[in-house]
């Protein structure tokens, strides 16, 4: 593919790469609604080099970082929120990349652009730094690509992306983000956690992920709720929900208002404390007479590109925070079923995005219903797309992906059975992945081993990478 093509993929064919998020700030309808800006992820580059048989003897190495700066200029460009340092051309030998390791400072990342053939050394030292690293190496740029796996089994945080392609820098830039945004997020917990022990201790939650856990009591949830004014959650209501909503079927207006209200409420809060997170120990955990289920305010932050995650699920709640940042695209959190007979799972819960397909996409159609566990409250039945791929993924114990990907065949109807929203999703064999369901990771509880995270798209190629930069593995459950 020539430059010229590149550039015409990059504004034809990506624009699906554009809207997922990719290539945009996965928070930007957020900060426009007041949440702060995150610093830029600092990105150094470095590209290896100058000489040698391969690919050519008379091969012009700056020529080559000429291109490679001027596409790089684009995709920061495209980005919005990452800053390119370094840029220095080193040889394909140890010479130099002392020099270069020393000049890291406050990099978040490396960013390596392989041209020659010559020793690895090199890459293996900037791998050695610990930053999380993408090597891009065009074909004929040698042979050092075949050290990288070994690098990788040994627990480096390294990607390796040989392709003629350019725009596979847009994804692995993207996902280079997501290390240095975890490391800038605060996730609001409001009452006691719940998830794999490891996700539950904020000590191991910060070591392992970068976040910080901010504990917050029910009753300053409560104050928070009775100092929103009456008329703007009337008028949040009204915007967000009342006119919008296809069809309200049971619930009050009131209590519309009131789930309103918890939105403004924890909007403030996490203005206030700096976080794109907030999960709830909302059943049994809150006054629900008092401030309702959140299920409107958790999907209103979805929508805005932040997370909120129901039952206090801190294993979710990290899964939505790390795809939020790598695909721009919100999480469905389900209690999935299986349906055998049509070699598929039903994901199904109270809780939904109205935009699935990102912060600024059209909002799917949807119902404002009751909670279907009690028939109190307000939550959603939105109407997931028919035909949409789906990513569906955990990360476990703090360390491991659990993953699997499936198509949406069906809106189920079991006469109002169970959760309000749900999609039956055909999967590679139902069978296989009910017994591996869990994969021996997720102990004997029943929400933890039960539930999963539902995103829009087929992410199963992605999601490897960003494992390996996140320092975590990946199991596919189906």
């Amino acid at each position: 593919m020539s430059p010229i093509d590149r550039r015409r993929f990059m504004t034809g064919s990506s624009a699906a790469l554009l809207a997922g998020g990719f290539v945009t700030r996965p928070m930007a309808q957020a900060e426009a609604e007041g949440w702060p800006k995150p610093r830029p992820t600092k990105i150094h580059v470095v590209y290896m080099g100058l000489r040698g048989a391969w690919p050519k003897p008379e091969f012009d190495a700056p020529a080559e970082v000429a291109k490679f700066k001027k596409y790089l200029a684009g995709v920061a460009a495209r980005l919005g929120d990452v800053e390119f340092a370094g840029g220095e051309l080193i040889p394909n030998r140890n010479e130099g990349v002392a020099t270069t390791i020393a000049s890291l400072g406050d990099a978040d990342a490396i960013l390596l652009i392989h041209l020659a053939f010559g020793s690895s050394e090199p890459m293996r030292k900037l791998a050695d730094t610990g930053l999380p690293m993408v090597i891009f190496s065009q074909p004929f740029s040698g042979h050092d690509w075949m050290y990288v796996p070994r690098w990788q089994k040994a627990g480096a945080k390294v990607v390796l992306l040989p392709s003629s392609d350019y725009a596979d820098l847009d994804r692995a830039v993207a996902l280079l983000r997501v290390p240095a945004r975890m490391r800038q997020s605060r996730i609001l917990l409001v009452g006691s956690a719940a998830g794999t022990a490891a996700a539950q201790s904020p000590d191991h939650v910060r070591d392992r992920t970068g976040a910080e856990v901010v504990p917050i009591t029910v009753q300053q949830v409560i104050e928070a709720h009775h100092a929103v004014d009456l008329k703007a959650a009337e008028a949040e209501a009204e915007q967000e929900w009342l006119r919008p909503a296809k069809k309200i079927v049971e619930p009050a207006r009131e209590e519309i208002v009131k789930s309103a209200r918890m939105y403004l409420a924890l909007k403030r809060l996490m203005i206030r404390e700096r976080a794109q997170a907030v999960t709830i120990r909302c059943l049994g955990g809150i006054p629900i007479a008092t401030l309702g289920y959140p299920c409107l305010a958790f999907s209103k932050l979805c929508d805005l590109g932040l997370v909120g995650a129901c039952e206090a699920d801190m294993d979710s709640t990290l899964t939505m925070l790390e795809f939020a940042y790598a695909f721009g695209k919100p999480g469905f959190i389900t209690d999935p079923l299986f349906d055998i007979s049509k070699n598929a799972i039903i994901h199904a819960h109270c809780l939904a995005p109205t935009r699935m397909d990102g912060p600024g996409a059209e909002r799917a159609p949807f119902l404002i219903r009751t909670h279907r566990d009690d028939n109190k409250g307000a939550s959603l039945e939105v109407e997931l797309r028919v035909g949409q791929e789906i990513t569906c993924a955990k990360l476990a114990n703090l360390d491991t992906i659990l993953l699997s990907s499936g198509k949406i065949i069906e809106i189920p109807d079991f006469d109002d059975r169970g959760c309000r929203t749900q999609i039956v999703t055909r999967v590679a064999d139902a069978r296989r992945m009910l017994a591996n369901w869990g994969s021996g990771l997720l102990g004997e509880d029943m929400m933890t081993l039960l539930h999963r995270v539902v995103f829009y798209g087929n992410h199963i190629e992605s999601v490897r990478d960003l494992a390996q930069l996140m320092g975590q593995k990946v199991v596919m459950e189906g």
